[in-house]
């Protein structure tokens, strides 16, 4: 029988990408990384091509990176693969899942609806209601609907009325709908909770590197391994649940009212399970998704 064509969905030259493309390669002798920005639909033919390919034509397409930077074009890029979704293409995760997580105000909705622990969060287009917000939290984290790895988050704290209005003014010419969230004391980490096919891998730690605000590997922070409570693995577990991803990560936090959850990821992380873990969640990924196409035959 023969091998499934699966293509990656990433950024060439990425880490992330290219080890993906990697594994699929070594299970599959095919090897496929598609740039969405090179990707031409035609709705007439029904026809989706990456260069000479037409993905329509593909077994799969394992999605691992859809823009450099997230972007309601992100959202348009996965329209595309909506097309593929259509003709048969088994697409993972899928592009309803990815798309409720692209969006932070989506994810967060979708989680405080279902009573999931968060930060106290205000959004807003209005300046005085931004200011209030922050007076009330005392510190208060703005961030973009959409965004990754802290990209353009600021902290704005509650100092003078009229310094607080310019900062909210300054974050508000991006950002129109103002995504506002209490600044929680954290101890000096928080987690990332890694889940394929809905099933808990494991934790690692995210920690705090220097005096940077967040714990992002961009600013400084490092990944090391953790062992959660179960209640905490019980939460994330339930966050999680809301998506149906078949590979995701969940951030978490032990602050000092209890465990909460920031977001679900879209995509997820490899680096972290690599290295914080020793959990090589690229191979462990590529042998779901040939294990999920040979029992949807």
């Amino acid at each position: 029988m023969d091998k499934p064509r699966i293509g990656v969905v990433g950024i060439p030259g990425k880490w992330s990408t290219e080890i993906l493309a990697d594994k699929v390669e070594n299970q599959t002798g095919y090897r496929l990384v598609i740039d969405m920005g090179d990707v031409k639909l035609d709705l007439d033919t029904g026809t989706l091509y990456y260069k000479n390919k037409n993905l329509c034509e593909l077994d799969a397409l394992i999605v691992k990176k859809i823009c450099a930077s997230y972007s309601p074009n992100t959202l348009d890029r996965l329209e595309l693969l909506r097309v593929a979704e259509a003709a048969g293409v088994r697409v993972f995760s899928s592009t309803k899942g990815i798309m409720q997580l692209i969006d932070r105000l989506s994810c967060t909705v979708t989680l405080r609806n279902a009573h999931i622990p968060m930060p106290k969060t205000t959004v807003t287009e209005n300046i005085n209601a931004a200011v209030s917000a922050v007076a009330e939290y005392g510190s208060a984290v703005f961030k973009p609907l959409y965004s990754t790895k802290a990209q353009g988050m600021c902290v704005i704290e509650n100092t003078d009325p009229e310094q607080v209005a310019q900062q909210v003014l300054q974050f508000k010419k991006d950002n129109p709908m103002m995504y506002i969230q209490q600044k929680v004391a954290l101890p000096g980490k928080d987690l990332g909770m890694v889940f394929l096919g809905r099933e808990y891998l494991g934790t690692y730690a995210r920690i705090s590197g220097g005096d940077s605000w967040n714990t992002t590997i961009h600013h400084g922070g490092k990944y090391a391994a953790y062992t959660p409570s179960d209640e905490v693995i019980a939460l994330g577990c339930r966050a999680q649940a809301l998506f149906n991803m078949d590979f995701t990560t969940v951030d978490v936090a032990e602050s000092d009212i209890g465990p909460i959850v920031f977001e679900v990821s879209a995509f997820g992380g490899f680096r972290g399970s690599l290295e914080g873990i020793g959990i090589d969640a690229a191979e462990l990924y590529v042998e779901y998704v040939l294990n999920q196409l040979n029992n949807e035959k």
